[in-house]
């Protein structure tokens, strides 16, 4: 058995280390083993020239994607900016020069590229950025080009006619099929937010859409698609939130029905007549609305409790024990919300093989412990649970904490050292004081890693048995509040076919065994 024992956090001085005492015990069954997606490891809009960490996905979307005009890059900003056509999106009158310039860094970056498509059915037809449109008689005739699904006849040019007024997008998506390089996909998302049209984008959608409206939406959108890009995945409904999820925001007719079963089965029911998958991805953002210290944990300056609720939050993913205080957990009888394995229910129920898809989520935290903390508990989770691809919004190069969250997976030696891809059982600890994560990886045998979490605010020995394992070398890096941008080396040691080690407090420990 040969055993690495790395610089200790206290002392480089001693040769050998007494065992830790330990507070907690893990086992990983390494027969218990599923793929994890690489795509989990996403954000939105990432800045590659500053940004230090891999993400796998870039996702283009938000807002300002509704009203997008692709032959001309115009774009109104709906209520975010008081409902304004500009230059925001792109200056340039190239056509796709936005959608060029997003996509092509980001394919040479390695990383999967999203678009979203415009469905809502007007695009801005100018960029004179003069404030509300609706200071102009007609603004919808005057303001804005018809978008439809599909050009009749499907003669596609590039450039587009732009006097026409009327924008294609079955003309956009194959463009870019032609342009796109074949190093990593490029998929499609059916517009973002819907369920919040008529406030978000009043001018164009001034009464909220139906659930009848919504999915006729996206089976015309969706099936234009797969027209010009059959092996694209399309990506629907992009929902804003907790009451899209469940009644569409209200929608006139609703009747009680749950809006998320709704949308699946009537997408299943469209497969089944048109003879292939229209739908491929269900997407939904998740911002937590979990709050401590009055303060939700994902927006404004933290207070006491801010933190610690922040740490707790990723709980409301899958934990049956765990409820937040909130009021989405209010709104169910102060039950557990349990977003995952509800979501992966309804879509074994209702149309089973949809992939599912987190494409905007933000824990907060940034900059602080709580956030890596945070960030790192929920890449694991969706791992664990399934999870096709996940985006976050606003992850900012200055965002020491959430990056080094990230790069527990995606960098943890500071030298590329990865997560594995297949994730393993893990039974024990206490979710409330710690989580643990395993991975094998396929293209490497004999090697595992783990990610510990230690959500305490003090040092948690921990013992993780693994089946299976004998001898190896371990390694081990932690994440703390004085080490987001390096993480420091620590000790494990590895015996009897069980790694032990202390996380410090506040910390997020990666772990590699090797033969």
């Amino acid at each position: 058995m040969l055993v690495t024992i790395l610089v200790p956090i206290l002392s480089s001085c001693a040769a050998v280390h007494p065992s830790p005492v330990i507070n907690d015990t893990f086992t990983v069954d390494v027969r218990e083993s599923r793929p994890i997606s690489p795509y989990i490891y996403g954000a939105n809009s990432v800045d590659w020239q500053k940004l230090p960490v891999a993400i796998t996905i870039n996702r283009l979307g938000g807002n300002r994607m509704t009203a997008y005009n692709w032959e001309t890059n115009a774009s109104n900003a709906g209520s975010d900016w008081h409902h304004q056509n500009d230059g925001f999106m792109g200056e340039s009158n190239e056509a796709g020069w936005t959608l060029r310039n997003f996509l092509q860094p980001t394919q040479a970056h390695g990383a999967a590229a999203l678009m979203t498509i415009p469905t809502a059915g007007y695009v801005a037809a100018d960029k004179k950025g003069d404030g509300d449109v609706n200071q102009t008689p007609n603004y919808l005739e005057v303001r804005f080009n018809k978008s439809l699904a599909r050009k009749p006849g499907g003669n596609f040019s590039y450039p587009p006619n732009t006097s026409d007024r009327v924008v294609y997008q079955d003309e956009c998506v194959s463009w870019l099929e032609k342009i796109k390089s074949k190093a990593t996909p490029v998929w499609y998302i059916l517009d973002n937010e819907p369920d919040i049209w008529s406030g978000t984008h009043a001018r164009i959608v001034p009464k909220p859409f139906t659930y009848a409206q919504i999915v006729a939406n996206n089976i015309e959108y969706g099936t234009a698609i797969k027209a010009v890009a059959p092996n694209a995945l399309v990506f629907g409904w992009s929902s804003y939130g907790w009451g899209g999820y469940r009644n569409f925001q209200g929608a006139s007719d609703a009747n009680g029905r749950d809006f998320t079963e709704f949308y699946l089965t009537s997408m299943n029911d469209a497969e089944k007549k048109v003879g292939k998958r229209i739908l491929d991805v269900l997407d939904l953002h998740w911002y937590p609305e979990a709050r401590g210290g009055g303060v939700r944990i994902c927006e404004g300056e933290d207070k006491p409790g801010t933190a610690e609720a922040r740490i707790q939050a990723p709980r409301s993913l899958w934990d049956s024990t765990y409820v937040e205080q909130s009021w989405i957990a209010d709104s169910i009888g102060k039950k557990p919300i349990m977003l995952l394995p509800r979501t992966n229910e309804q879509i074994a129920k209702c149309y089973p093989g949809t992939k599912f898809a987190i494409n905007e989520y933000n824990y907060g935290g940034g900059k602080v412990i709580s956030g890596a903390i945070a960030q790192a508990d929920v890449l694991g989770i969706y791992g664990r649970y399934g999870v096709f691809c996940a985006c976050n919004w606003g992850l900012s190069p200055t965002d020491t904490a959430m990056i080094a969250g990230y790069n527990a997976f995606l960098n943890f030696d500071g030298n590329g050292a990865k997560f594995g891809d297949q994730m393993l059982g893990v039974t024990g600890g206490n979710a409330e004081k710690n989580s643990l994560y395993a991975a094998r990886d396929s293209k490497k045998s004999g090697r595992i890693t783990l990610v510990a979490i230690n959500k305490t605010e003090t040092a948690d020995g921990m013992k993780v048995a693994i089946s299976g394992l004998t001898s190896g070398k371990v390694r081990a890096f932690a994440v703390t509040s004085n080490s987001l941008s390096k993480p420091i080396p620590v000790d494990a040691e590895l015996r009897s076919g069980a790694v032990t080690f202390v996380a410090p407090a506040l910390s997020v420990v990666t772990i590699e065994v090797t033969k």
